[in-house]
């Protein structure tokens, strides 16, 4: 009773999480859209009859959903919804014509459903008003979530930033660590006085495990620390770090336009669902990625 299947196991995000179930009991499989090796799958979730292979053939307990394309600057905006949307309702139906009894499906949205509210904590019973495609793509799929409720247990995450080693460069963590691993004298950054969210994928992988073992169903909650850093912090840091002083210089190109100069989830329902959670300091989790 401790099969969990993980689709885009081999994201960074997926890779993380495989690793750390592995090590507490559970049996993982995965899907790949490119991979397919033991207990990994190649599937395209826009292709329903690739999930219900998949599904009927490991029949999980378990099911924690990632895959999806979680870069907001795609160039092809149908993909979101392609992806994020309807391959999510995919699997849904498919575990339903299956008649799969699975025991949690933990569906990974995004902070970004919540779009520029003008608050500085963002609380689960705000109204989403998604600013991009990509938020606009993840809050389609919780609406259409809502609908199948009553029929499935499911838990609806919304990650805050999160980072790590294995991340890709394009997001920006990983982007000032490799400034600083190839000694850059310079990095472009926008508001560098913005404080933001930066959590270690431990902590994301941590609150997926727990959230697993819980009697919740049906909520949608933050995945969220509500302490925020400011990118000006960071540099500060990763200077300490690599024993030089980087020099920061701001684009404006990088700025946009009324950016919330402080911006962090609530953890208030997370805690209560699952208990408080120890944090990696965001120092450790620079200092790793540095190092690797």
């Amino acid at each position: 009773m401790n099969k969990v299947l993980i689709t885009s196991i081999d994201s960074f995000t997926g890779i993380h999480l495989s690793s750390y179930l592995q090590k507490n009991g559970y049996e993982v499989y995965g899907t790949s859209l490119f991979k397919n090796e033991e207990k990994t799958y190649k599937c395209d979730i826009t292709n329903k009859n690739d999930i219900l292979a998949i599904l009927g053939e490991i029949k999980p307990n378990y099911l924690i959903h990632l895959s999806g394309i979680s870069f907001a600057a795609h160039e092809n905006t149908e993909d979101f919804y392609k992806v994020n949307t309807i391959g999510t309702t995919n699997i849904l139906d498919s575990i339903l014509e299956l008649n799969i009894d699975v025991t949690k499906v933990i569906l990974a949205s995004s902070a970004t459903v919540y779009g520029n509210l003008g608050l500085e904590v963002l609380d689960e019973s705000l109204c989403p008003k998604p600013a991009n495609h990509y938020g606009a793509s993840k809050y389609a799929m919780e609406c259409l979530v809502n609908g199948y409720f009553s029929k499935i247990p499911i838990i609806i995450t919304r990650p805050f930033n999160y980072t790590g080693i294995g991340q890709a460069e394009h997001f920006l963590i990983p982007k000032i660590v490799k400034h600083f691993k190839e000694k850059k004298e310079t990095i472009e950054l926008g508001n560098i006085h913005v404080s933001r969210e930066f959590n270690d994928v431990g902590f994301v992988c941590e609150v997926y495990a727990k959230l697993l073992n819980t009697d919740v169903k049906n909520e949608v909650v933050n995945i969220a620390t509500n302490k925020g850093i400011k990118l000006l912090d960071i540099i500060t840091m990763m200077n300490e770090i690599a024993q030089y002083k980087i020099n920061v210089k701001v684009n404006p190109e990088f700025i946009r336009k009324d950016e919330i100069e402080v911006l962090t989830g609530s953890s208030d329902r997370l805690n209560k669902l699952i208990g408080n959670i120890k944090y990696k300091k965001l120092e450790e989790t620079l200092k790793e990625m540095y190092e690797n």
